[in-house]
């Protein structure tokens, strides 16, 4: 087997303790290595292995250090990918790649003339549901999709101390945080569309940004709803998909990420299997024959997505999560909030036409 890719972890937060560092300190591909903490050492007392730098440039100039992943906050996301590409890294970047689209293209070109691997980390098409609406219309199970809305929908009425996604600085409110997850989901599902309605709000009496969206997007026949919010309790479906011969149906949450939370390690032969009480429904017609059932889940794994990167990193094979993936994404955001300011639809302007799947 290869030698390990040594990991240098920037920023030793949520991101980083949740959705990071347990593959890292479980798959034989990875070594942590060095974590940059600006004050503290938590990274040290749970990981007594790891360096603690105290700044972006003593990690990027760590010879021994291969691929730099950054898990800070939004504002720092390009100085930080910049740094670690002109330093020879490869580099994977948190969701949302970068506040502007004028960012993401330069690191686009950045990583394109650097000859290294840049990366965006999304993990929402590695869990359950995912997989399985994929699978569902690769096999064009429901025929040909007219209508796709899927939700990421919280209930939080409380303001949250310090919370940088809740401050006023660019990448914060929920459009870049949970809006990143469902535009990537919709470009990789669909690809590109051809305009977009957006009504972006501040529901919450004391919401400094964004904690609302609804975005319509036109892809002629098909037509898609994303939606989040902070004020829903008791939240409905996550997706329904309509087609012109069926529906499917999904409730519920992946499971890996509350498991992370609590401290489990991923692993076993159960990781990322849901409930049977959250599969989803599918009613549509199949060899002439009406059909209503329980879909299995597929597991949800977001493991794939480091063994991608090291086949890709060690082997040369193509990279699933481009870096122009990532840039469309916060161009769509862009798009978003252009069509909310000017309260009408405007054409999906300035992306760039490249493969998802």
């Amino acid at each position: 087997m290869a030698q390990p890719i040594r990991v240098g972890l920037a920023g030793f937060g949520i991101s980083a303790t949740v959705f990071h560092a347990p593959f890292f300190v479980t798959m034989p591909e990875y070594e942590l290595v060095a974590v940059l903490e600006r004050t503290k050492n938590e990274s040290q007392k749970k990981y007594p292995f790891v360096k603690v730098v105290r700044s972006i440039e003593e990690l990027v100039a760590d010879p021994s250090i291969d691929l730099i992943v950054i898990t800070s906050p939004n504002e720092t996301h390009f100085p930080y990918a910049k740094a670690a590409l002109q330093a020879g890294k490869h580099v994977v970047v948190e969701k949302p790649f970068t506040n502007t689209s004028a960012e993401a293209l330069e690191l686009v070109n950045l990583a394109a003339a650097s000859g290294k691997i840049l990366s965006v980390y999304q993990n929402r098409r590695y869990v359950s549901d995912f997989f399985t609406i994929r699978d569902i219309l690769d096999k064009k199970l429901l025929g040909e999709v007219h209508e796709f809305e899927g939700h990421y929908d919280r209930y939080r009425a409380e303001a949250r101390p310090r919370a940088w996604r809740e401050a006023v600085k660019p990448g914060s409110g929920i459009l870049y945080d949970l809006g990143a997850h469902l535009l990537d989901q919709v470009l990789y599902l669909f690809g590109l569309p051809q305009s977009i309605t957006a009504d972006i709000r501040q529901q919450r009496p004391h919401a400094k940004v964004d904690d609302y969206f609804d975005l319509r997007l036109n892809y002629g026949f098909t037509k898609v709803i994303l939606h989040a919010g902070m004020l829903v309790r008791e939240p409905g479906p996550r997706y329904m998909i309509h087609g012109t011969v069926g529906s499917f149906i999904k409730f519920g949450e992946d499971p890996q990420e509350a498991l992370l939370r609590a401290g489990v390690l991923p692993g076993g032969a159960d990781w990322g299997k849901e409930p049977e009480s959250i599969h989803g429904l599918l009613h549509t017609e199949i060899n002439g024959e009406l059909v209503k059932k329980t879909v299995p889940s597929h597991a949800g794994d977001y493991g794939q997505y480091y063994r991608n990167l090291q086949n890709t990193i060690v082997n040369k094979a193509p990279l699933k999560e481009k870096p122009e993936h990532g840039y469309n994404t916060v161009r769509m955001i862009e798009l978003a909030f252009e069509s909310h300011n000017r309260q009408c639809t405007v054409p999906c302007s300035g992306l760039l036409d490249v493969q998802y799947q």
